[in-house]
């Protein structure tokens, strides 16, 4: 359990740097494409920290009306929301407030800005569907998001991709409508100047994509890190297997999810389509490999 908790710290951290990497190199680009200097790099973080903060501290309230949520009383959830106590207790984080949604599906989440303000959210099919111990696996599984601050990276991933959208399309505006400052100078350079600004111009094509994909990988990596934790958190990672195993099996669409909220949920509650690029662009890794991972602890 140490080493698979350690290793998916180790790639989360890798692919963050990446991500980092790439927009210094987008914004370097940028800068000398457009001849804005720092002005522009810090125009498109302000407004992508922006709208990411806003995002960030209504996230729980969108998420759980979308859902159509309710709270989970302790008179007609005892289980669960003792269950979530426990595990609250075990993880070291204040307890998390309980919410379920009416539908059959078995499906849960976890959402909410930091522990102190945080929300485990669980399908009435995961609590009809699932044992003592695979349901203590999924709620596990919820809290370690939580505990790993998993919402808070994933939002500064959110604006990392909102500073490369911002870049690019300023990029090719510039492309378009007659380059920058610093096309002049382009010219006297010659051909360095002619590549430059067709590296700049496929880069800014591409960008967009490259900053969905690495958001995606840290999402998958942290669905893989939460497996962990969280049979660490029980003791008991076949508990957790075994529930895997059900939700993804289990062939009731979840009426309350969409593409906005589906990246939250324990197993992707939209059915993956096999191939590799639907796999390149999911929000989630295939359950095989989330299971196999387990059982080798």
């Amino acid at each position: 359990m140490y080493e698979q908790i350690a290793a998916n710290k180790r790639k989360s951290a890798l692919i963050v740097a990446l991500f980092v990497l790439f927009l210094f190199v987008l914004a370097a680009l940028f800068g000398e494409m457009a001849g804005m200097g720092q002005a522009g790099i810090v125009a498109a973080v302000v407004i992508s920290a922006g709208l990411a903060l806003i995002s960030y501290y209504s996230s729980d309230k969108v998420v759980l009306a979308i859902s159509k949520a309710r709270p989970a009383t302790k008179e007609e959830f005892p289980y669960l929301v003792n269950t979530v106590e426990g595990l609250a207790i075990a993880a070291g984080v204040p307890m998390p407030r309980c919410y379920v949604i009416d539908d059959t599906a078995p499906n849960a989440f976890a959402t909410g800005r930091n522990p102190q303000n945080s929300v485990i959210c669980a399908t009435t099919g995961l609590l009809a569907k699932l044992n003592r111990a695979e349901l203590e696996g999924v709620i596990a599984h919820e809290m370690s998001h939580i505990k790993n601050l998993d919402i808070r990276l994933q939002t500064i991933a959110v604006v990392m991709v909102g500073i490369a959208a911002l870049l690019s399309d300023w990029m090719m505006r510039g492309s378009w409508w007659g380059g920058g400052g610093r096309r002049g100078g382009s010219r006297d350079r010659g051909n360095a100047g002619a590549i430059l600004a067709v590296v700049g111009f496929l880069l800014a094509a591409l960008s967009p994509l490259i900053a969905q994909l690495l958001q995606l990988a840290i999402s998958r990596r942290r669905e893989f890190l939460a497996d962990a934790s969280g049979a660490m958190l029980t003791r008991y990672p076949a508990g957790l297997a075994s529930a895997l195993r059900k939700i993804a099996s289990d062939t009731e669409p979840l009426e309350a999810a969409n593409k906005a909220t589906a990246h939250l949920y324990i197993v992707n509650p939209l059915k993956d389509i096999k191939g590799a690029v639907n796999r390149m662009f999911s929000t989630h890794p295939p359950i095989e490999e989330r299971i196999a991972a387990l059982e080798k602890m």
